[in-house]
C-alpha cells in the first residue's frame, strides 16, 4: 500500500465541534470527497480539491512537534483512501487520541477513540443551478451517495465512542433525522448531536430552537467554536 495521502492542510488548533469541543488538537485534512454538500466550508478538500501527496511519517512527525495528543482525521472524506488505516495506527502507536471526521458513507476497519459521524441531509444537496455544477451531475450523484444505512450501522457498531453530528438548517430537518435514526441500532440520546449550519455565528433564534429540541430530547448542541474564534478561515 502506497505510505502517501493527498493533504489538503494539515494545522493545530481548538477542535470547535461535538464531543471534544474545545480541545487542543492536530488536523490531518485529506483532499478529495465523494460529496459535494451545497453548504461546505471547506470546499478546498471537496468541490476543487487542492493539496499534494504527503507521507504518513512526515505527518506524524509534524504532529509530534506539538504538545497536545489529539489529532483528528478529516477532510473531504477520509475514509475514502485505504491509506488512512495506516495513518490511523501510526497515530495510535504513538500515543495519540484519534478522532475522524466523516459522512459516513464508507466504513472501514482502523484505529479510532472517537467516530465522528456526520450524515448528509436532504439540505445538504446541491441547489438546481448551482454554478459549481452546471450540469446537475454532483446534484445527482450526492443525492444518491449522502446516505449509506449499511456504512452507518457498521461505524456505530465498531466504534464504542461516537457521535451522530446533523447539520440543521430549519426545524423540517428533525423529521429526516428522526427517521434515519429509526432506521439504526445500538445510538443512545447522548450520541445525537445538533449543530447549526452556517460559516458565520448562528442567529439567536437559530439557538434558540436548536437548544429548545436538544432538551426536548436529550440531545447535544454542538458549537462551532472555531468559528466564534476565528471566523471561517483555513488552518483552523
Amino acid at each position: 500500500m502506497p505510505t502517501t495521502l493527498p493533504i489538503s492542510e494539515t494545522f493545530y488548533s481548538i477542535q470547535g465541534e461535538g464531543k471534544l469541543a474545545g480541545v487542543p488538537s492536530f488536523f490531518v485534512r485529506m483532499s478529495g470527497c465523494n460529496l459535494r454538500c451545497s453548504w461546505c466550508d471547506t470546499p478546498y478538500a471537496s468541490w476543487t480539491p487542492e493539496g499534494s501527496p504527503r507521507d504518513i511519517d512526515a505527518i506524524l512527525r509534524e504532529a509530534l512537534t506539538h504538545p497536545a495528543r489529539h489529532v483528528v482525521l478529516t477532510g473531504g472524506e477520509p475514509m475514502m483512501f485505504p491509506q488512512i488505516e495506516p495513518l490511523a495506527a501510526a497515530f495510535r502507536d504513538a500515543g495519540f487520541h484519534i478522532t475522524i471526521e466523516t459522512a459516513g458513507t464508507v466504513f472501514r476497519h482502523l484505529a479510532c477513540d472517537l467516530m465522528s459521524i456526520s450524515p448528509k441531509l436532504a439540505n445538504s444537496t446541491p441547489r438546481e443551478g448551482d454554478p459549481r455544477d452546471p450540469k446537475g451531475t454532483w446534484r445527482l450523484l450526492h443525492e444518491q451517495r449522502r446516505t449509506n444505512v449499511d456504512s452507518l450501522q457498521a461505524l456505530i457498531d465498531a466504534c464504542p465512542q461516537r457521535q451522530l453530528k446533523f447539520v440543521v438548517s430549519d426545524q423540517s430537518d428533525l423529521a429526516e433525522i428522526d427517521a434515519l435514526l429509526a432506521r439504526l441500532r445500538n445510538w443512545s440520546p447522548v450520541d445525537i448531536l445538533l449543530m447549526p449550519e452556517g460559516v458565520t455565528p448562528p442567529t439567536a433564534a437559530a439557538k434558540a430552537w436548536i437548544t429548545r429540541e436538544c432538551l426536548a430530547r436529550a440531545w447535544r448542541y454542538s458549537p462551532r467554536f472555531h468559528i466564534d474564534l476565528f471566523g471561517n478561515v483555513r488552518g483552523t
